[in-house]
């Protein structure tokens, strides 16, 4: 430098620490005149230049710096450090790797390329400088925030998330990255963390939406549903166009059960993400949940062609086949799932009930039998002995006796107990020949289902052709009683049902007098019996009775009363229900039944029965009946009818006390 030169550098620098840069650029741009080579002038300047924001002409006068000084690694440095200013970071980067590839040693000129490399989007490069910078520099924080956020860029959460806490750690009172740490932790599966920095988040900034979706998704995943539910709120509020987010606000709908606005919001993200199977798979679970089989499969099959080997999705379809009653297009998808996944124990349960709906019996009980060791399952055990009954009413129609006999019997053994398997029992005994079993299986049916009229009346014409002339015997023809349910695994519901079949009329009966004679001898040690309360004597008189004239509706009384006696009401009203079934118009039967209701609490059928001796005979035993049918009444807060037959009862009976007595209960009704 020349002497001249060297004196007007010195004013410049005065100039300078005068704070008068135009001055001190004035005497520099003077010296360069007088000494156009001296790298220390040009440095002077440059930084001058970029002091007072004069970025351009800065640059120019680095670049004439890093001609005359081309090893000189922070010439490089303070061009990169204009670059960023302006924005143009690619240039930034190159200068910055230039200095790095003169002085590798100047650890700090990381932190400048990680900074570049930062703003051009350049996460996975950004995040080793930083590492870089940072292994000498370990407490420099804006280097850690940054590194933190390359990561949360990248989405490598774990990392994220450790040096955000670093950073809160160290100084909690100044950390402000709440919602990128907050975000983290979300996906990190740390969603009660996370929801305590995303509140934090919001608290500082009310206006950060990412803060409010990520809070949204946090109180989702906490089962928060409501306050989830005004976080989408609001930011649906700000931002209705975002539609990335409506998959997870319609899912949060569906599980609070707000399937119609679920719904909007599933079509919503569809007609914006129509390739996306997720959201026909959500939408068709809502309308799986509400029974609209057809909009689920609708749906389903939309999702099933975007992706034709999810088996989850076949498992579905085939649900909503099955609970829409289209079995074999159920047993279909059914068959393509267990093909993929052979032990699916479920798709075999459901497979096994569509086979049963549709009367494929040997192939649902194959099935059954086959699953049931994997799971000793009470549905499908129930299930297995339902399709062995149906299939044994089908081997009964077709006159395969002992095929039908074996299915009835393994029903049992394994623990069924509807009517429905006696009476194929009995049919099928009936039909061999074998008059005692027939009889001791109606007997068992009607016992297990009293209200079943079909068994009742099958056993009254039963016993009546026992002792009818063989000119007057009709066929045997066979009847269809009502199938049993099917009990249900999964998600279908089946019951099979036929239409209602009304009792054949009972013919009389023709007994031989030797006979007569017998049954009369029977009932009368029976009577004898009775009168000296030997009961038990006296049952196995009646009993024996029956034995030769099954359909003695006085005898089938005398039983009946005899278990009153004993205070056994249900076999009570069996035989005081044969009795009515042997004769329709028999009123002690049913009178008695009527009593016997009553004492079972059975107020409908009590009233009933009472109703059906008057309508036999008003005066029955001094109008007794319109009494019980006026307690029945009464029981059931109908005062005013239960007035008027105390009343009725009153006109018809004699005796002082009696009717005092009901007078004084009138008196009290009203």
């Amino acid at each position: 430098m020349t002497p001249e030169a060297g004196a007007l550098y010195q004013q410049a620098c005065t100039a300078e620490h005068q704070q008068d840069l135009k001055e001190a650029i004035s005497k520099l741009e003077q010296a360069i005149q007088v000494c156009d080579n001296d790298a220390k002038l040009y440095t002077k300047l440059a930084g001058l230049y970029s002091e007072t924001d004069q970025n351009d002409k800065a640059l120019e006068i680095y670049k004439k710096v890093a001609e005359l000084k081309p090893d000189d690694a922070f010439v490089y440095i303070s061009i990169g450090s204009i670059y960023e200013t302006q924005g143009k970071y690619k240039d930034a980067l190159t200068s910055y790797e230039k200095a790095l590839d003169i002085f590798p040693e100047y650890k700090y000129n990381y932190y400048n390329i990680a900074n570049a490399q930062y703003q051009l989007k350049d996460y996975n490069n950004a995040i080793k400088s930083y590492e870089t910078f940072l292994e000498t520099y370990a407490q420099h924080s804006e280097a850690r925030e940054n590194l933190a956020s390359s990561y949360l860029a990248v989405k490598d959460y774990k990392n994220a998330s450790k040096n955000f806490k670093k950073i809160y750690d160290k100084n909690p009172d100044n950390f402000k990255n709440f919602a990128e740490y907050g975000l983290a932790l979300l996906n990190t599966d740390d969603s009660e963390k996370a929801a305590e920095f995303l509140e934090k988040a919001i608290e500082k900034d009310p206006e950060n939406m990412s803060a409010h979706l990520g809070l949204a998704q946090a109180y989702q995943d906490l089962g928060k549903k409501d306050m989830s539910y005004e976080q989408y709120q609001v930011v649906l509020a700000k931002v209705p166009n975002l539609n990335t987010v409506r998959l997870d606000y319609a899912n949060l709908l569906a599980d609070m059960d707000k399937n119609t606005e679920a719904i909007a919001q599933y079509n919503m993200y569809i007609k914006a993400f129509p390739n996306d199977i997720n959201g026909y798979k959500n939408i068709a679970d809502v309308y799986k949940t509400l029974n609209n089989y057809d909009k689920a499969l609708e749906n389903y099959l939309i999702a099933e062609n975007k992706a034709p080997d999810d088996i989850n999705l076949k498992k579905n379809i085939a649900l909503c086949y099955h609970n829409r009653k289209d079995f074999q297009s159920a047993i279909n998808y059914y068959n393509t799932v267990l093909e993929a996944q052979p032990d699916d124990y479920e798709a075999k349960c459901n497979k096994a009930l569509a086979l049963h709906a549709l009367e494929k019996y040997d192939d649902a009980i194959v099935l059954y039998q086959e699953i049931l060791p994997v799971k000793n399952d009470k549905v499908i055990k129930e299930n297995l002995n339902s399709a062995l009954v149906s299939r044994g009413h089908q081997l009964l129609a077709v006159n395969n006796l002992e095929g039908a006999i074996t299915d009835f019997k393994t029903a049992i053994k394994n623990g069924y107990s509807d009517g429905y398997v006696y009476y194929g029992l009995a049919k099928a005994y009936q039909t061999e020949g074998d008059n005692t079993k027939a009889s001791e299986n109606y007997e068992k049916a009607i016992a297990i289902d009293p209200d079943k009229t079909l068994y009742s009346a099958e056993y009254s014409e039963f016993i009546s052709s026992l002792y009818r002339p063989k000119s007057t015997t009709r066929e045997n023809t066979q009847e269809t009683g009502e199938l049993p349910s099917i009990s249900v695994t999964g998600e279908s519901s089946e019951t099979v049902v036929v239409p209602e079949i009304k009792a054949p009329e009972i013919p009389a009966v023709k007994t031989s007098s030797i006979t007569l004679k017998q049954n009369q001898d029977f009932i009368s040690a029976g009577d004898k019996n009775y009168k000296s309360t030997n009961y038990d004597a006296a049952m196995k008189n009646y009993q024996d009775a029956l034995q030769l004239v099954p359909n003695d509706a006085e005898t089938l009384l005398k039983i009946g009363t005899i278990y009153q006696m004993k205070e056994d009401n249900t076999k009570a009203i069996n035989y005081y229900q044969k009795s009515i079934i042997v004769n329709p118009d028999y009123t002690d039967g049913w009178f008695n039944l009527g009593i016997a209701y009553a004492n079972e609490n059975n107020i409908i059928e009590s009233q009933k029965s009472f109703e059906k001796v008057i309508s036999l005979d008003p005066d029955y035993n001094y109008g007794n009946a319109y009494y019980g049918l006026g307690m029945a009444l009464e029981h059931q807060g109908k005062n005013s009818e239960a007035i008027k037959n105390y009343k009725l009862f009153i006109k018809h009976n004699n005796d002082k006390d009696t009717i005092e007595t009901v007078q004084a209960r009138i008196k009290n009704l009203q």
